[in-house]
């Protein structure tokens, strides 16, 4: 069975699911699109020409219209367990079935269907994002039940937190910008660690108040506050935030810790699922005999939610193959690429000139599920000295206070990181134990470290073993490969004109490396 299953609104996807196996997802950022786009004509035209056949089953997530998850509904809609529509009807000159489900189901099915769990094992699942802020229990027949609804607006309470302290924020009322939250993991690094002040209580206390009406929450409330805008790279601010991160915790813990009634998995979906800080609080509370995280544990894992959605209906197989590398096969759209000689591809070669200061683009085979490089679309340099961080920062355009992460052989994490037990996705934090690592250990000496092993990604395994036999030292700096705004590169002729306007030392593309001819 062939399930073609689309996503609309920001981080928009398309997903194909063929006899349980996960042949592509699409993100409509990626190839250079603007971050957080939606699924465009163009994207579903690549996705037909990846189509071999007619698809037995289209899908779509359930959305919204208008800014509001409670608009009128797109499919299926926004929220809903048991809301799921099917039809019938002839398209493309075949009987097709047409399934939507709702954009809350595609989140916990996205994270069943992916997790390394057999079907059958019961699950708990908390999805926190934008709008949710819930707690499930899945049982062995995949019935999903509400054990109650903790706090909406999670990941929204987060980022307006930024908003607050930010002077160039000035959007409507409940409105926040997608690219917050994640400053904000990398702002709680920078607190004093001492107590909160009242006025920085007084803005927890409010934003977390579960009667807030979030979508008329405006800025302005705060203005007579010493944070409003007060600057975000401020100690000050920096404490507020890791307050107010382990306040949103201990609320969600505080619930879930009275609801969990037996030993089984936690799967963890939704956009709070990208934050390292609260995934490494779950996992070690210890409230769970395992967590799970897919990768794409966003939005842009929710057409492979859905398709899982729908195949389950069809088949009742919740569960599917999949590999992180699921996007685009790279594009070589020029053949001249002027200002670079070009050389066949070698580590051993790379890692020398890695290991003397080059900060080089590297491209290999399929772009990653979710938002994170995991080392076929990244930005790489050694990770030594510490001026590499700003180096990097610099390049992508961000603040000062952002980390770069750290790959890492995953037979040689316990030599870096702690605890050692491999983290593929880079989705935890880890306390860095070595101090040959700078440019990639953050102000509070942690990581988020993605670990490699030669059956995950040969050619990165292959490089950082390479570096290690040069340097003693078995990690790189490794950063996503974009234009600032937009998502990763995938063609050649983007990743030259990226080269040349951030003067890199070269790129790898596939295998060719490409070497700057100096002037």
């Amino acid at each position: 069975m062939k399930i073609l299953s689309m996503k609309e609104g920001h981080d928009g996807s398309i997903a194909l699911i063929n006899n349980g196996k996960l042949e592509f997802a699409l993100e409509a950022e990626k190839d250079n699109g603007y971050r957080y786009g939606w699924a465009s004509p163009s994207t579903f035209i690549k996705a037909l020409e990846l189509c071999n056949e007619t698809p037995d089953v289209i899908a779509m997530s359930g959305w919204s219209k208008g800014a509001s998850p409670d608009g009128s509904p797109i499919g299926a809609g926004y929220s809903g367990l048991d809301n799921q529509q099917i039809t019938t009807q002839k398209s493309l000159g075949k009987e097709i079935n047409f399934f939507s489900s709702s954009h809350e189901r595609s989140h916990l099915l996205c994270a069943y269907g992916m997790s390394p769990f057999p079907q059958g094992q019961p699950c708990y699942a908390l999805l926190w994002e934008g709008h949710f802020g819930s707690f499930y229990y899945i049982d062995e027949n995949i019935k999903i039940t509400k054990l109650g609804n903790i706090l909406d607006h999670p990941g929204n309470r987060f980022a307006f937190l930024y908003a607050i302290a930010d002077p160039l924020f000035n959007l409507g009322a409940g409105q926040i910008r997608l690219s917050d939250a994640g400053k904000l993991m990398a702002l709680t690094a920078y607190s004093s660690k001492g107590p909160i002040d009242p006025e920085g209580q007084h803005i927890i206390n409010t934003l977390l108040d579960g009667s807030l009406d979030f979508s008329c929450i405006k800025k302005d409330i705060f203005k007579d506050s010493p944070y409003y805008n007060l600057g975000v790279n401020n100690e000050r601010f920096a404490t507020l935030v890791a307050h107010f991160s382990n306040a949103l915790y201990e609320v969600f813990f505080s619930f879930v810790r009275g609801k969990v009634r037996s030993s089984a998995p936690l799967l963890i979906s939704g956009g709070c699922g990208l934050n390292c800080d609260w995934n490494t609080k779950w996992i070690e509370s210890k409230l769970f005999s395992d967590v799970f995280i897919p990768p794409c544990t966003n939005d842009s894992g929710s057409a492979i939610g859905t398709a899982i959605d729908a195949q389950f209906f069809f088949s009742g197989n919740a569960k599917i193959h999949w590999s992180p590398y699921s996007g685009e096969e790279p594009l070589r759209d020029t053949i001249k690429v002027e200002g670079f000689t070009r050389e066949t591809y070698n580590a051993s070669r790379l890692a020398s000139l890695l290991s003397k200061g080059s900060i080089f683009g590297w491209i290999q085979g399929r772009y990653e599920l979710g938002p994170r490089a995991l080392g076929n679309r990244s930005l790489i340099a050694a990770p030594y000295p510490r001026d590499n961080l700003d180096r990097l920062n610099a390049i992508k355009l961000r603040e000062k206070f952002r980390p770069i992460a750290p790959v890492c052989c995953e037979d040689d994490m316990e030599e870096y990181f702690s605890p050692a037990f491999p983290s593929p996705y880079m989705l935890e934090f880890r306390k860095v134990i070595s101090p040959a690592i700078p440019a990639v250990t953050h102000a509070d000496s942690s990581a988020r470290p993605q670990s490699v092993s030669h059956h995950q990604n040969p050619m990165m395994y292959e490089l950082l073993k390479s570096f290690k036999e040069q340097t003693g030292i078995a990690v790189l700096c490794n950063t996503s490969l974009n234009f600032n705004g937009y998502g990763f590169i995938n063609s050649l002729s983007d990743l030259r004109a990226f080269a040349v306007q951030n003067n890199l030392d070269g790129f790898v593309f596939e295998n060719d490396i490409y070497l700057k001819i100096e002037a």
